[in-house]
């Protein structure tokens, strides 16, 4: 999910410079590691990493720039680079709340969910970490995808304390309410993500199908699955929901 990740530029450690040429070549750094996330964002990540390797060569002990490398090559899904760049990133800034975020979603998205959470308590650790919200969310995301219920469940309540109509929250707990069995309140959490008037991605609407089904709403669960077969014909979630009606 494209909001689980964030791009923590604002969070830059300070530099111990060692003579002018060290300032300039870590202004460089961070221009261009600035200028790669502006293209990430755009989707244009070839320019990004290029950006990135005009990063690095200034100053290869820049942590912004490797998490920010990890994030594209994580979207490229070259898993082994993105790795390396996360734990490089964190070795260079070990108290870097976002990037401890970031490398936690993606060993969530990549089949690890246990292994992720102590990556978001290091993150909640910092006190000055100004997303605590998506990094709740994603604990609760992941906890639940770990088959941790009770956990998911606390997470997904503390970020929603912290932001009431906050979508990746209200998915993860209408994704707790629908594996419980429990209908009315997986629709009630449902109603509550379609308030926030944000776009249904391919995994809300799969689960947007799963909930109508549980309900009994027939009619809604058609319109949904309609939708993620025409938005999202090769997603996986649209090949479920073809295994699912054979």
């Amino acid at each position: 999910m494209k909001y689980s990740i964030i791009v923590l530029l604002a969070l830059l450690a300070g530099c111990a410079s060692s003579g002018i040429s060290d300032e300039r070549a870590r202004s460089i750094a961070q221009i261009h590691t600035e200028l790669a996330a502006s293209y990430f964002e755009r989707g244009q990540y070839s320019v990004a990493l290029q950006e990135l390797g005009i990063a690095l060569q200034a100053d290869d002990s820049y942590a912004p720039a490797y998490n920010m490398r990890g994030l594209v090559r994580m979207t490229l899904r070259e898993d082994k680079q993105a790795e390396a760049d996360f734990l490089r990133s964190l070795k260079l800034e070990p108290r870097n709340a976002g990037a401890h975020n970031n490398y936690g979603w993606f060993l969530c998205q990549r089949g690890r969910p246990g292994d992720s959470l102590p990556q978001f308590t290091a993150a909640l650790n910092d006190p000055l970490y100004s997303t605590p919200d998506l990094a709740y969310a994603n604990a609760g995301i992941c906890a639940h995808k770990a088959g941790d219920q009770k956990t998911a469940e606390a997470n997904l309540q503390r970020a929603l304390i912290l932001h009431p109509e906050m979508p990746e929250a209200l998915h993860g707990m209408a994704e707790v309410a629908h594996s419980n069995g429990n209908a009315a309140l997986a629709k009630s959490w449902l109603l509550r993500l379609l308030k926030t008037g944000r776009e249904l991605d391919a995994e809300q609407l799969w689960l947007a199908v799963r909930i109508e089904r549980l309900v009994g709403d027939r009619n809604s669960a058609a319109s949904f699955a309609l939708q993620l077969r025409k938005r999202f014909p090769d997603s996986p979630q649209a090949q479920l929901l073809q295994s699912n009606d054979r």
